[in-house]
């Protein structure tokens, strides 16, 4: 756990760093380019990439609840001793 704090650490001085920033923002301007360029599809597909988790959630969400099913033999079981049977 204390590696993953270290890790996590230095990836913010990391992020921090001019050229990591230009790299993002270089990236960010290359995806919206492409977007724009493929404007219909894209557009799609991206709604698809967020619709779909949200529809499977809802799908877990709404699901019925599983019951189970009453034990067949519960009528046959004997009923526990008590104290009073003595």
């Amino acid at each position: 756990m204390m590696f993953l704090a270290a890790a996590l650490f230095v990836l913010i001085f990391v992020l921090l760093m001019p050229q990591c920033q230009a790299f993002f923002h270089s990236s960010a301007e290359g995806a919206a380019a492409f977007m724009t360029a493929w404007a219909p599809f894209s557009y799609i597909v991206m709604g698809l990439l967020l619709i779909g988790p949200m529809a499977a959630m809802y799908l877990m969400h709404t699901w019925p609840k599983h019951v189970e099913p009453e034990n067949p033999m519960a009528k046959y079981r004997r009923d526990s001793p008590s104290a009073d049977d003595d």
